[in-house]
């Protein structure tokens, strides 16, 4: 079960709203997350697609799609090591608090801008391509929402922090928070004390995993491994006579 860590002396004592915020709602998303992939899975097997529509339009897709898929792979990259690797762990390593700050604006702002970028095109095909723009569901539109809403509050809270030169140490506040949810030992106060555009950014996040498993988004969790093993695609010529040379192993010819 479940169970608050006990605060420090010098900590205020969580609030309702804190443990609603900072317990009840990420167990909940959590659990949809699971339990929503489980279930679309299990009943749902032939939506469990992106519903690509490259055959409507493919030079904006070409240009904002790479932009994005990149970008938010390299800030989800960045948040594991953020959020998973404890700040002791960094400095034991030799890397100081400056080192890492500087690496990780670096690194991360490029990284978020690029994938805004990237989602900013995307919407922009979306919905100035008709033929695109009518195969965009009612649910598209909300992923679209979450999903940059997530990415502007994140980048934002980057930036505004770094410009007022007061950046927030969220190693100190919302990763050991987060590393206590997994472990079933959540600390709602060091997430209460953080600043507003972190609460604001980790709540728009578990909106977006708990909306997840209902949108395209379920593709990320498709691998095509079959591709590493499948045969490789026959291709049937009328000429019998073509070549004299015999064909390698998979490449025989199918009359």
């Amino acid at each position: 079960m479940t169970a608050l860590v006990a605060q420090d002396a010098g900590t205020p004592s969580p609030g309702t709203l804190d443990i609603l915020l900072w317990v009840v709602v990420p167990y909940v998303a959590i659990a949809v997350f699971v339990v929503g992939h489980f279930w679309r899975y299990r009943y749902d097997k032939f939506g469990w697609t992106t519903r690509s529509s490259q055959l409507y339009e493919n030079r904006l897709l070409r240009l904002g799609s790479p932009l994005f898929h990149f970008g938010i792979l390299l800030v989800v990259l960045g948040h594991v090591g953020g959020l998973l690797v404890p700040k002791s762990w960094t400095e034991a390593a030799g890397i100081g608090d400056t080192a890492y700050h500087v690496t990780a604006v670096v690194l991360g702002v490029p990284a978020g801008a690029c994938t805004l970028v990237g989602a900013a095109i995307l919407v922009y095909r979306r919905r100035t391509v008709g033929p695109v723009f009518s195969a965009t569901t009612r649910n598209d539109k909300v992923m679209y929402v979450l999903l940059v809403g997530t990415i502007l509050l994140g980048l934002g809270t980057t930036v505004l922090g770094n410009l007022t030169d007061h950046p927030h140490d969220y190693r100190e506040t919302v990763s050991p928070w987060f590393r206590s949810v997994f472990t079933f030992q959540p600390e709602p106060a060091l997430m209460a004390a953080a600043p507003i555009g972190f609460r604001l950014h980790a709540l728009a996040a578990w909106a977006l995993f708990a909306f997840w498993p209902f949108s395209r988004l379920v593709h990320v969790f498709s691998m095509p491994l079959g591709y590493l093993t499948r045969p490789y695609i026959v291709y049937r010529s009328r000429d019998t006579d073509l070549g004299s040379r015999a064909p390698r192993r998979g490449w025989e010819r199918v009359r």
